[in-house]
């Protein structure tokens, strides 16, 4: 059994990163005892029934009340109205925490709600696929994968490394970051590739129907990965966007800047110019692989048996 553990863990959103969550706490034996709460009755029930909590909730309050820890597992948009609700029913001494691909929104919606003398550490396990849904999740999600913690001024130091410590225990690599730096590395590594699927995706919704089936019908690998970005949770995407608008129209900006740059060289045959840049980039996927976040296949982290690949 691991040394990291709670009397009581609730789960508030029940998800993919929810499930999983509860998944990999179960083959921890991180908790005495899982609480789960989902917005539906479907959901709570398909969650009890698969096993990943101990019970569940009709309200997010009566999910927390005597919880150790807390992990809010909703979309960024509704993180702080959430903890609105649960607020009351807060344990003092108690931890919560969040999942979200966004900080610093996340951090102003939620701060005002965290009661005094429970520890608001806010957090990003980037692990996903693109399912959804309480039956998508599984224990080894977060295998090998980082979660990145933002803590806030004043934070308690035990507190901290109780989380970290969790995090360790459910499989992930920890490391600290200011919220506004994760931001704007997020927005490169995460949020401005997941635009560009939905885009080039889109694109090809506007060809001609003959064109868009051949497309379909010899999809090669490169198009075909980006069809797998381009069908995650579109709510979720779009929370992120709007709370992570400035890093993400920064990063946008320097892309088009970059796209402009490339078209110029294609449209003038610059060979030297584009040998440069597709050399350069080589270099970077090997960095990646080199950083162990990443197989040396191009192939999106996915393997032949494994067809949910993590982003």
């Amino acid at each position: 059994m691991s040394s990291v553990t709670f009397d009581r863990i609730a789960i508030i959103g029940l998800g993919l990163i929810g499930s999983s969550i509860g998944h990999a706490i179960k083959r921890g034996q991180l908790a005495g005892h899982i609480a789960g709460y989902a917005r539906t009755e479907d959901t709570r029930k398909t969650a009890l029934e698969i096993g990943f909590v101990d019970s569940v909730h009709d309200t997010a309050a009566e999910a927390v009340e005597g919880a150790d820890l807390t992990l809010v597992c909703v979309p960024v948009g509704i993180c702080g109205q959430v903890t609105q609700e649960l607020s009351p029913s807060l344990k003092p001494g108690s931890i919560i925490t969040d999942v979200g691909s966004v900080k610093q929104a996340v951090i102003t919606a939620m701060s005002p709600h965290v009661p005094q003398g429970v520890h608001f550490i806010p957090g990003h396990p980037i692990a996903g696929t693109e399912h959804s849904g309480p039956q998508s999740g599984f224990a080894t999600l977060f295998d090998g994968r980082w979660c990145i913690l933002t803590p806030v001024a004043g934070t308690d130091e035990q507190a901290l490394q109780k989380l970290t410590g969790f995090w360790q225990a459910c499989g992930s690599m920890v490391d600290t970051m200011a919220p506004d730096h994760h931001d704007q590395v997020l927005a490169i590594t995460s949020h401005l590739p997941q635009l560009i699927a939905y885009n080039i995706v889109g694109t090809v919704t506007e060809l001609e129907e003959d064109t868009q089936s051949e497309v379909t019908k010899f999809s090669a690998s490169g198009f075909r990965d980006f069809t797998r970005l381009a069908a995650s949770d579109p709510i979720m995407w779009r929370d992120i966007c709007i709370a992570n608008r400035d890093a993400i129209l920064e990063m946008l900006g320097r892309f088009t800047e970059d796209l402009t740059s490339l078209q110029r060289s294609i449209r003038r045959g610059d060979a030297d110019k584009l040998q440069e840049l597709f050399t350069s980039t080589r270099d970077m996927r090997r960095k990646i692989v080199e950083a162990g976040q990443d197989t040396p296949e191009a192939d999106f982290g996915r393997h032949a048996s494994d067809d949910s690949a993590k982003d």
